[in-house]
């Protein structure tokens, strides 16, 4: 098992390994994320909020290269 345990013991799915660029996360993943945040209620994002909004899905979903996990 490569994830890590979470408070009740259950292993997280994520992060995944990073094999590198990854287009559904460029391409369709953060415009949709963005869709669902404004139904929620939360602001319409800005452009320059794409790549923060990018870099932190990549946070996510992906071990870091530089923190070597």
């Amino acid at each position: 098992m490569s994830g890590t345990a979470f408070r009740s013991g259950v292993e997280c799915s994520y992060p995944l390994p990073c094999a590198g660029p990854d287009a559904r996360l460029s391409e369709s993943l953060v415009p949709s994320v963005a869709a669902v945040l404004v139904a929620y209620g939360f602001p319409r994002r800005a452009a320059p909020d794409r790549a923060a909004l990018e870099t932190a899905l990549a946070g996510f979903l992906y071990n870091s290269l530089e923190s070597g996990t």
